[in-house]
């Protein structure tokens, strides 16, 4: 394991820039705060979460449909969700060193955190967290627009699109991965808490008496899913909230949270929403959106449940739940224990030498394999280092082609966590490797 827990933060903030998982963003100009760039190998990964999330959410069941909502909307729609009025979060300023604080997020909200002067903190006052924008070429209050804050917003307003042209009926729900956009006071610890992030939320509207029961259902189905893919019980916690801290409108919230270096913080809320989201729209609308259930004669506006996760937090997350260090023949050995729907490569070819005689055949058994998954190519320096930087960045199987294989026809694939080394025809690599990953 990494040497401390409070050690393992630098760890994945260095093997992350040394590995090309995150890079921080504009960094040849000094950089831009609160903003990352997801590298050659954190690319896949995050992809790989948000394609495990859409998996389990949408594809694996019947009662789920998909959308992909804008990001820009008119103001119309978040005064109707209560946004504009209320999407803010105390800001404090320090008359001391000038710094700006979230009041809520301070141990002490007298002392500053930055210079630690007492009794130097500013009133609060509320801060918008929107991120305003003009829609078309002249700057006015009728071209102003804004970058949602969540997804969740875009499937409400779509609710009587999807329920028409779906024929769905309740319960069902809207699964929506995307961008959203948060001028956040204080961001930090790396891309936990950024001003643009990613999202993978999903509106499940039902009948007003079935909600505490989906309720439920959710809670337990969503901490299961990060238990599914890899991160240990220990590690997580499902954290209902006490009812000073529930929105206005929630029965019911509970946050699924993960075991950080700095303590427990949320991956996913889950939501008992009640109908109040379909509820405001439809009043400032003037649009009708509910359910008829023809065969009861019942109308009736859907309740929701929420489950509401952070793709690029949940990401960090899996990091830190897999990485590993330990020692091998007086070596420490650097490893992500991912879980190989998260790992960014499911196999590397490795030829032994950048002889032409194996290079060639190896690239041949490559092309075979890239149909499947995403494999990587790696025919510089020596075998043991090769190794290396593959278990660095979670690679569960890493194939070897020696000069031993021009004869036999075979190749040797070794395990990223144990090591163990088994010998398989070159036929037969892409079905070993179709059970290895089911």
């Amino acid at each position: 394991m990494a040497e401390s827990f409070e050690d393992l933060f630098d760890k994945i903030v260095n093997l992350s820039k040394r590995r090309g998982i995150v890079f921080p963003s504009a960094e040849i100009y000094g950089g831009f705060r609160s903003t990352y760039d997801y590298g050659p190998v954190g690319v896949l990964m995050l992809r790989n979460v948000k394609d495990a999330w859409w998996r389990s959410m949408v594809q694996l069941r019947s009662d789920v449909l998909g959308l992909d909502a804008s990001i820009l909307s008119p103001p119309a729609v978040w005064e109707a969700s209560g946004h504009l009025a209320n999407f803010t979060d105390p800001l404090v300023d320090c008359r001391s060193c000038g710094s700006r604080h979230r009041q809520d997020k301070l141990d002490d909200p007298t002392t500053c955190p930055t210079c630690k002067t007492k009794g130097e903190l500013t009133e609060p006052r509320r801060f918008n967290l929107m991120f305003k924008t003009n829609a078309g070429p002249v700057e006015n209050e009728g071209a102003v627009a804004y970058l949602r804050p969540e997804t969740a917003q875009g499937m409400f307003i779509n609710f009587a699109n999807v329920l028409n042209t779906s024929r769905k009926k309740p319960p069902f729900g809207i699964a929506q991965i995307g961008k959203s956009f948060r001028n956040e006071i204080t961001p930090g610890n790396f891309v936990f808490r950024t001003r643009e992030f990613e999202q993978m939320e999903m509106e499940f509207f039902v009948h007003p008496s079935e909600a505490d029961q989906w309720y439920d259902y959710w809670c337990k189905e969503r901490f299961q899913w990060y238990v599914d893919h890899g991160i240990e019980e220990s590690k997580l916690r499902l954290r209902p909230h006490d009812d000073d801290e529930l929105s206005h409108y929630s029965s019911g919230t509970s946050d699924v949270d993960f075991l950080f270096p700095w303590g427990w913080d949320e991956l996913e809320g889950i939501a008992n929403r009640g109908s109040y989201d379909l509820d405001q729209h439809a009043k400032h609308s003037g649009q009708k959106l509910e359910y008829f259930d023809q065969p009861n004669n019942e109308r009736y506006v859907p309740h929701v449940i929420e489950p509401a996760a952070g793709a690029t937090r949940t990401m960090m997350a899996f990091l830190m739940a897999a990485y590993d260090e330990e020692i091998v023949n007086d070596d420490t050995r650097t490893v992500l224990r991912l879980h190989h729907r998260i790992a960014p490569y499911k196999a590397a070819v490795l030829p032994l030498s950048k002889k032409p005689e194996l290079t060639g055949p190896a690239r041949e058994l490559l092309a075979t394999l890239q149909p499947h998954w995403m494999v990587d190519y790696d025919e510089t320096q020596a075998i043991g280092r090769r190794y290396r930087r593959q278990d660095e960045i979670g690679t569960p199987y890493c194939i070897t082609f020696d000069f031993d294989s021009l004869e036999d026809k075979a190749v040797t694939i070794r395990d990223r966590d144990s090591m163990d080394q088994v010998r398989i025809p070159i036929p037969d690599v892409a079905g070993w490797l179709s059970e290895k990953l089911v």
